[in-house]
């Protein structure tokens, strides 16, 4: 049995190596990509071979395979993220003698803790732990299985070699910058007020007289530079900054700050304790002041925390995340801090008397040591006091706009009912067969994703071309079979969008799918989950096919509101309604199942269509609940074919030119709920 699976693992990647060579796949990340989106993958070099969920791996059964290994491969080390050892395909030639772990210690993986997956630290080839778990010793030694071990390993290796120097290093008409002189040079250039040179100098930053632009190196866990950020001014005086590569960085830039005193001490706590920021004006900053700490500047700010940055941050046993003082920079904390294990992180409160630390050295009023004296930790997860949440509330109060969420460019009325798109809520949309629900939902989240909301979409009743297709028309604005030259120019911006596609299609249980879910949350950072749509999870297991389908709905619904709530990810479920008479109109009590559906949901959405029981009949969106402001109402559907978009525009009188005066839309009517 082990010997077939070994045979069947073989002939799979032996059929994508044959794929690649012939030029299957233009795309490193995702192999089953088209040119309109990623799907989701279990990890970021190959989707999973099932295409359907992500890899499920006990934390025990890792950590006793690994230590099994232990008289081979060496000790293994357990972080708060990863645990750290030999690569065994790197060292161990199956029937064969392989290399004490120490003739080369450059060769180590980290394998993650949550997901299975590893990166490797000489290549930062990023696998899964199904595809390396064969390769761990003690293993049969029976002829048969070393030989299809080696086939397996030659595979896996020049799989593994295809992804070595996929790094962008700094570009090389760039002059180094090691003298005072020229970084103050660089200072005044660059207007960084209060940003001493030595700090220039110590991240190893390069310099570009002609284009005036600063280029600061990303470095892997093993002080090799994997990427790189520029600084530069534009013309409204302003610096910009931009992370190349834009995606999926392994590197970090770390700065080790002077200490407040000198001393062995000190000297130690700047090697365990850092500061994580989102930008190199905040790292120079912190260089700037005395601090037993070290300032490390994470690749993609608010974006993401790809988990590859992870091994890097192993050696700090405290991590104080000083983000922006608003709700996204408080949110994104603490997701991020789930990745880097609660119990070692601490927090600065965002609040107007907690700037970033670029801004508290320019306004000079409260020094940046004050602010990270008053760090907090996460207290106990199901008790709290109002001293615990004093600042939060402090925080929403003077940062209300953001607190409301995203708003919407398409759709300003929803803005005015809904307030704005949240993070950890739950939104139930429902409507007749064939209103249009699900062309509704892309081009709704299509307006959220436009805006930085990373988005998984989970669509079950329709294929993701189709999907994609859709979402790219709305994109564009008009059909693009028309104008086939355009597309490479679309779907080449569509990609660099944060948008994921589940490859589930039909009925599959809620597990598979939860899964799926978690695992995309933590590897993507996922804002925003859309299930098309819930009755697709039910009925599919023998042993829950006599189980009540309202009880199974409702477990449904419980499991995707604990996932929003926990993982602070808004949730959109699509769920049909119970057949009614066409003259009747939708309520909350029309949707399919119990109560649970509209009792746990934050906000239900209802498409109302009356165009076939009325000559005059219109198609309207309507807010049945709000749970935030309390604010009810209907919203216009008016469909542009051309675009498959329902956005809100301004019409013009008949037989007016471009310069008309725009007719003003029917006013929506808005209801205030007594909260």
């Amino acid at each position: 049995m082990f010997v077939k699976r070994l045979v069947y693992s073989y002939t799979k990647t032996w059929n994508r190596l044959q794929q690649r060579a012939s030029g299957g796949s233009k795309h490193g990340d995702y192999t089953d990509i088209t040119p309109l989106g990623r799907y989701f993958s279990t990890d970021a070099t190959h989707p999973p071979d099932d295409g359907q969920k992500p890899v499920t791996v006990s934390l025990y059964h890792m950590k006793r395979i690994i230590k099994a290994s232990g008289t081979v491969l060496g000790d293994s080390i357990e972080g708060p993220t990863c645990i750290q050892t030999c690569c065994p395909v790197c060292h161990i030639v199956p029937g064969a003698e392989g290399k004490s772990a120490t003739d080369a210690a450059w060769n180590k993986i980290f394998v993650n803790k949550t997901t299975g997956n590893f990166t490797c630290s000489s290549c930062q080839y990023l696998g899964r732990w199904d595809h390396i778990e064969k390769f761990f010793p003690p293993y049969s030694r029976t002829p048969k299985t070393v030989q299809e071990l080696r086939k397996l390993r030659d595979a896996f290796l020049e799989l593994k070699s295809e992804h070595v120097g996929a790094v962008c290093s700094v570009p090389g008409y760039a002059t180094v910058v090691d003298t005072i002189e020229r970084a103050q040079e660089i200072i005044k250039t660059l207007c960084l007020e209060n940003i001493i040179p030595d700090t220039i100098i110590t991240v190893k930053a390069r310099w570009n007289e002609e284009k005036r632009e600063l280029f600061v190196p990303l470095v892997d866990v093993e002080d090799r530079c994997v990427g790189y950020k520029s600084l530069r001014m534009d013309p409204d005086g302003e610096i910009c900054e931009q992370t190349v590569p834009e995606t999926n960085a392994s590197g970090l830039i770390q700065l080790r700050c002077s200490p407040s005193s000198p001393g062995t001490k000190a000297k130690e706590l700047s090697q365990t304790n850092a500061i994580l920021v989102l930008n190199v004006l905040d790292l120079l900053a912190l260089g700037s002041v005395k601090l037993n700490a070290t300032a490390v500047c994470l690749p993609h700010g608010l974006k993401t925390l790809p988990q590859q940055c992870l091994p890097g941050l192993e050696r700090f046993q405290r991590l104080t995340l000083w983000f922006n003082y608003d709700t996204a920079g408080w949110d994104t904390a603490r997701n991020y801090a789930k990745k880097l294990d609660e119990r070692r992180c601490l927090f600065v409160r965002p609040t107007d008397q907690h700037p970033t630390p670029y801004r508290a050295l320019l306004e000079g009023t409260l020094e940046p040591k004050a602010i990270l004296s008053k760090a907090q930790p996460i207290l106990h997860q199901s008790i709290t006091t109002f001293r615990a949440l004093r600042q939060d509330v402090l925080s929403d109060l003077q940062n209300i706009d953001k607190v409301q969420g995203v708003k919407w460019k398409r759709y300003p009325t929803l803005n005015k009912l809904l307030k704005g798109h949240r993070k950890g809520e739950l939104t139930v949309l429902t409507g007749p067969t064939g209103c249009g629900k699900t062309t509704f939902m892309s081009d709704y989240s299509l307006d959220l994703v436009q805006q930085g909301v990373s988005t998984l979409w989970g669509s079950f009743e329709i294929r993701n071309t189709r999907l994609a297709v859709t979402l790219l028309r709305q994109m564009v604005g008009r059909p693009l079979d028309e104008n086939l030259s355009e597309f490479e120019q679309w779907a080449d911006a569509f990609e660099r969008l944060p948008i994921y596609f589940m490859t589930f299609h039909g009925q599959q249980p809620i597990k598979i799918v939860m899964e799926a879910i978690e695992h995309a949350q933590y590897v993507h950072d996922i804002q925003h989950v859309i299930i098309d749509n819930l009755q697709f999870m039910m009925g599919v297991l023998d042993e829950a096919k006599h189980l009540d389908r309202y009880w199974k709905q409702d477990a449904i619904i419980a499991a995707f509101r604990t996932f929003a709530t926990k993982r602070n990810c808004h949730v959109t479920l699509v769920i049909h309604p119970r057949k009614e008479r066409d003259t009747d109109e939708l309520t909350t009590s029309s949707i399919f199942g119990g109560a649970k559906a509209s009792q746990e949901a934050d906000n239900v959405l209802i498409i109302q269509d009356k165009r076939l029981t009325s000559v005059r009949g219109k198609k309207y969106l309507q807010i049945a609940k709000n749970r935030y402001s309390g604010d009810l109402g209907i919203m216009p559907l008016d469909f542009d074919k051309a675009s498959l978009s329902y956005a809100q525009r301004k019409k013009k009188p008949e037989g007016a030119d471009d310069g008309g005066t725009p007719v003003r839309e029917p006013e929506e009517q808005t209801v205030r709920r007594t909260v």
